[in-house]
């Protein structure tokens, strides 16, 4: 990313790793989850996130807030901030990851500014060797909020066991001269056990949802929320359903903001 290592450089360890282990480690987390009994219920569906293990060394490492004041960025609360799972090791070190089963997931975001700031905003995917699959300018929406970013069809299908590393980015100057502020991540494509893939084929939306979560799948169960949320605006179970669970990974200061943005291309 040419326009980001001019001014902030990006420290990013991905894991090529051992095939053997990457394999034995999704195949102890789907023998977990095979092990955890059903209980969606067909009403009040609770939606529970489990994070499942978490992912062999190297450690994704990630920022889940931007910052509040960067460069020429003004102070905003709350901050830009990555929704996705985040586990703070030390003051200053967290490792922000979560695992998919989509081939083109959507990523979602607070964003704090709004359209009259003007200030250009993008989003890149990198595999595991630092190449570019993905690069996009996002454009703001007319009020700060939640926003999602969906990985277009054109791409290709993020591969199975493949660690990708995402960034959201926004310059507080035109000409992209100062550091921007960001967050970044890593995410993971896993399979569906025969078991789960059955229970989701006649679960409803909200279920589904639930399912996902159980199992330790983040972007699904928050996209799918997501959509439902989009669906029926003034229902306030799902509002309190979507705080909840944005609270229970610990990011409750933007657990009650509103989606003021859908992707344009939604899997």
């Amino acid at each position: 990313m040419k326009s980001i290592s001019k001014s902030v450089k990006l420290s990013i360890v991905l894991a090529v790793g051992c095939t053997t282990v990457l394999a034995s480690q999704i195949s102890s987390w789907k023998d977990s989850v095979n092990a955890q009994p059903s209980s969606i219920a067909t009403s009040n569906t609770t939606i529970q996130y489990i994070p499942p293990p978490p992912p062999p060394d190297p450690p994704p490492g990630g920022r889940v807030l931007g910052g509040a004041k960067r460069g020429t960025c003004p102070a905003v609360k709350p901050e830009l901030t990555a929704l996705a799972p985040f586990t703070q090791k030390t003051p200053t070190e967290m490792d922000v990851w979560g695992l998919t089963t989509a081939a083109h997931p959507t990523f979602w975001f607070y964003v704090p500014l709004a359209k009259n700031s003007a200030f250009p905003a993008e989003f890149v995917l990198q595999d595991e060797a630092e190449n570019h699959i993905y690069e996009t300018a996002i454009a703001l929406a007319d009020q700060p909020g939640v926003i999602g970013v969906a990985l277009p069809k054109t791409v290709a299908p993020l591969a199975q066991g493949k660690r990708y590393r995402w960034f959201f980015n926004i310059w507080c100057d035109r000409e992209k001269q100062s550091p921007p502020i960001y967050v970044e991540g890593v995410i993971q494509r896993v399979n569906l056990t025969d078991a789960i893939a059955q229970q989701l084929e006649t679960a409803k939306p909200q279920q589904q949802s639930a399912i996902y979560a159980q199992n330790g799948i983040w972007y699904e169960t928050l996209t799918t929320l997501a959509k439902l949320r989009l669906k029926n605006p003034e229902d306030s179970k799902l509002q309190g359903e979507w705080r909840n669970l944005i609270t229970s990974i610990g990011l409750p200061d933007v657990a009650t903001e509103p989606i003021v943005s859908q992707p344009a291309t939604f899997d």
